[in-house]
């Protein structure tokens, strides 16, 4: 499954940088996080309840990030186990545009899914994927600007 995206944040482009560094804004705006604990500046370990279709299920996972070109361009990686669930692994390029005031977010993901997820079907599953992506940068764009 893959997924590309541009999303205009209102906010200078250390800002961005910085909230998407940030452990305590991606825990309120990554859906149904429940942990989240920064190991390390590269290193993060993520507790999520997540449904997709039918199946709910609690994953546990981490996450490494690997800054390229800091604030300009950095990419993550990562894999999480949802037990009978499934698992689910993958990474991103995130690149950070300044435009005025304002950033322009684009994104290329990639995932593999497996286990019951998989047999839910990839519609489903990038459907899924697609609105959680959507939350979680409407709820990044609100969370910077109370910042403000």
């Amino acid at each position: 499954m893959e997924l590309e995206d541009e999303i205009r944040i209102a906010a200078p482009r250390v800002k961005v940088y910085e909230g998407l560094n940030d452990p305590e804004i991606l825990k309120q705006c990554i859906p149904g996080c429940d942990e989240l604990i920064k190991h390390s500046d590269t290193e993060l370990e993520a507790k999520v309840v997540l449904k997709i279709g039918p199946v709910k299920a609690k994953f546990g996972g981490n996450v490494i990030l690997d800054p390229i070109n800091p604030p300009e361009k950095f990419s993550l990686s990562g894999e999480g186990s949802g037990g009978i669930a499934g698992f689910a692994k993958g990474g991103a390029d995130v690149e950070l545009v300044e435009d005025g005031d304002e950033t322009i977010l684009r994104y290329t993901a990639k995932a593999d899914v497996g286990g019951k997820i998989a047999q839910l079907g990839s519609r489903l599953v990038v459907s899924t994927s697609k609105k959680l992506a959507g939350q979680f940068f409407e709820k990044f764009a609100e969370a910077l600007n109370e910042q403000t």
